[in-house]
């Protein structure tokens, strides 16, 4: 169904600051750094801090050594936190196109996830909202590859986006859908989310009960499982093992992952091992397409700094409200709940930090029985500069040890 607004607009009338490609530098330490800041991309919007410690560490560990003929310029320069807040997109798609034989020969390219980072104006905090897959939104114009525009839509799945208008598109509409400006952002495929967590090593999980994905062919039984490679992306895959079957299930369940991913990074002996992140550089720079405003070392160095002050408990996954319903060709499509979304938007727009109401994990998570307590300022303990957020919109802090719970069919 298409919006009633017939007006069309050229691709000159919108900034262009989001583009696919990837820009060359011209030595081989620029090119190292512009690595690392891809592998920072990822992890910025999985809300790792500590990641940008590292890549600091590492820039002052190197050793540069002139050779005949090599300029004296190339030394790293010395970066600073970027000024202010930043918003950044991620998108995760799921096109097979390169891939490899693994995934079967679909040729669709949808966002199956499609995520947004936003750091305080201050530094202090940092949020990650998880915008449902089939979630219906309203789609604006977006520009096409022949110079034209798309016509706006007033209602379609979020995960159309990618593929009606690349990764520009999904960046409009979830502009459109916060009120927020979201001058970065980054698409990453299947290979990428593998080669990520072989980087680290793996990730941690814990399962309260048993998962049996027959889809993507995950099968866990209760227990904490070292999740990487194929594993790991399966397990972010899967929405028919976990939760309720669906969507809403599948991105609480993520979150138990992204915080113990948080955490495996904020680790000792990832901060330590230069052969760790220089795996998560390469992993990343060979498995990304970035916006043009990411393409420069020095624009990744700097939003990475932004978030190496953000302790864990000031670090929060939330999604998006809304519930599965609908009718005729929305049927089970995730129907926003737009009054708590604003909500927690103008918050965000305001600069407030959130919180999710103490255990409101959602229905693919549960707090974890044998964890410590949170610390303080936390879920748990919001304290009074955090807006609480509406019953409806789940979440955890990455101090919060979390559990996976498995569909009861």
């Amino acid at each position: 169904m298409r919006a009633d607004s017939t007006r069309r607009r050229t691709p000159s009338s919108r900034p262009t600051a989001i583009r696919h490609g990837r820009q060359r530098t011209s030595t081989a330490i620029a090119s190292f750094f512009r690595a690392v800041g891809l592998a920072l991309t990822v992890f910025l919007v999985s809300g790792v801090s500590i990641a940008a410690i590292a890549t600091w560490d590492v820039r002052n560990d190197l050793t540069v050594v002139a050779l005949e003929g090599d300029k004296t310029d190339a030394a790293p320069p010395n970066i600073a936190a970027i000024d202010g807040g930043v918003n950044l997109l991620l998108v995760g798609s799921d096109s097979r196109v390169g891939q490899g034989e693994a995934y079967g020969d679909e040729t669709s390219n949808l966002n199956d996830v499609t995520m947004l980072l936003h750091i305080s104006q201050d530094h202090s905090s940092a949020s990650v909202i998880s915008f449902p897959r089939d979630l219906v939104v309203s789609i604006p114009e977006c520009p096409e590859g022949d110079g034209g525009t798309s016509d706006a839509m007033s209602a379609q799945p979020i995960n159309v986006t990618l593929l009606y208008g690349g990764l520009p598109c999904t960046v409009l509409t979830v502009e459109k859908l916060t009120g927020l400006e979201i001058p970065f952002a980054a698409e990453v495929q299947f290979n990428g989310v593998i080669e990520m967590s072989n980087a680290v090593g793996g990730v941690p999980v814990c399962v309260a009960s048993p998962i049996d994905d027959e889809w993507t062919n995950t099968h866990l039984p209760v227990g904490t499982h070292q999740l990487q490679g194929v594993d790991a992306l399966q397990y972010l895959r899967s929405r028919h093992g976990v939760g309720d079957g669906g969507d809403l299930g599948r991105i609480s369940s993520q979150q138990v992952f992204l915080s113990s991913l948080v955490r495996t990074i904020k680790s000792s002996d990832t901060l330590t091992d230069v052969t760790k992140l220089y795996g998560l550089a390469k992993a990343a720079a060979s498995n990304m397409q970035i916006s043009t405003s990411l393409s420069s070392p020095d624009t990744m160095v700097s939003i990475a700094l932004a978030l190496k002050d953000i302790p864990l408990e000031d670090i929060g996954f939330y999604a998006y409200p809304g519930s599965t319903g609908g009718s005729g060709v929305y049927s089970g499509k995730v129907q926003p709940n737009a009054a708590d979304a604003e909500a927690m938007f103008a918050a965000i727009r305001a600069d407030q930090p959130i919180v999710a109401e103490a255990g409101n994990t959602g229905v693919g998570a549960e707090v974890d029985p044998n964890a410590l307590p949170p610390a303080s300022g936390t879920t748990a303990d919001p304290g009074s500069a955090a807006t609480v957020l509406p019953n409806s919109i789940t979440g955890q802090s990455a101090a919060e040890y979390t559990c996976t719970k498995g569909f009861d069919y």
